[in-house]
């Protein structure tokens, strides 16, 4: 990685090219927590920008919009700018513009009728994202295909504000950032278990991209305040509700004769999906639960953070419920 890769990047021929940040942030004292993603994706001549706010009331505030792209020149759009001010150290995210609030989070079964029955407000975000830790650089490339083979995640302090139909609330916490660029289809994927928490001075993500025939490709990293140590082990446990959502979830990251045990809860989860016609009338199904947790570790150091369970759908069940 060098400094100039904090920036975008020259557009690839990939029809499929993807070059997109996201910006995990919770302040357990606020009680909001939540993500911001933007992505370009200039070949196919538009962007998507989302917002995802879970809320002290256990509401949820959302936006989603495919902005028109036709250049990789900077992250901008539909009310959101992300400004990079010195790479792997300090970046600048805003957004003004409309939320929906929708009461259920679980409605967003159905996006459609979830957001368009729900009242849409005005919304501010302003945070200044800070390196916590150095960046931390791995591929999600599989034999199946591309997903994101220029990628690097690192863990961040945010601190600003964010405004909710004229309630400001001051956030201070931590949290997590990725960058990637290169060919993405979320139907790439089998099915994958993204998982992080960070608190001052620690932090951790771990990563399983499952296959069709069982195998696996696992990794990730643990902070522990003075070194990054990339794991060689990664275990994963899921407790799941009657939705097939994850409601507890048990991780042990492994580096040499290190080993962390963390047991993880989530506090609110949204289920989002993907849709692509791959060009014979074939509709494919992608789910991503969000779901914003909190994380104990071994040596009882609470953690806040986020766990992303991305599943295709056959048959109506996501297919990676081993894991």
């Amino acid at each position: 990685m060098r400094p100039e890769d904090d920036y975008t990047h020259p557009v690839g021929p990939e029809p499929n090219f993807n070059e997109s940040m996201y910006f995990h942030f919770h302040d357990p004292e606020a009680r909001l927590g939540g993500f911001v993603r933007m992505a370009n994706r200039p070949n196919e001549g538009r962007g998507e920008v989302t917002v995802c706010l879970f809320l002290p009331d256990g509401s949820l505030g959302f936006f989603f919009a495919r902005p028109e792209v036709t250049s990789n020149e900077a992250f901008e759009g539909a009310g959101m700018a992300f400004r990079v001010r010195e790479p792997f150290r300090h970046i600048d995210i805003s957004y003004s513009g409309p939320i929906s609030v929708v009461a259920d989070p679980a409605a967003m079964d159905d996006p459609k009728l979830a957001l368009g029955g729900s009242p849409r407000v005005d919304c501010t975000v302003e945070l200044a994202i800070r390196g916590m830790a150095p960046a931390f650089d791995h591929s999600f490339d599989t034999e199946e295909g591309s997903f994101a083979p220029n990628h690097y995640e690192q863990l961040l302090s945010a601190e600003g504000r964010v405004v909710v139909d004229g309630t400001e609330t001051a956030l201070r916490g931590f949290g997590l950032r990725d960058h990637s660029w290169g060919p993405r289809y979320w139907q790439t994927p089998w099915f994958y278990r993204w998982v992080h928490g960070a608190t001052d001075g620690f932090g951790f993500m771990g990563a399983w991209f499952g296959r069709p025939d069982g195998s696996s490709i696992r990794g990730g990293f643990v902070w522990d305040g003075e070194t990054l140590h990339e794991v060689d082990g990664l275990d994963i446990v899921t407790e799941r509700d009657d939705r097939d959502e994850q409601a507890g979830i048990a991780v042990v990251l492994r580096c040499a004769r290190r080993e962390w045990k963390v047991q993880g809860r989530a506090l609110a989860t949204v289920p989002l999906r993907n849709r692509r016609d791959d060009g014979s009338g074939t509709l494919s199904v992608t789910r991503i639960v969000e779901s914003l947790m909190v994380w104990t570790l071994h040596d009882g150091r609470t953690l806040h953070g986020m766990s992303e369970y991305l599943d295709q759908i056959l048959h109506g069940r996501p297919v990676g419920l081993e894991v």
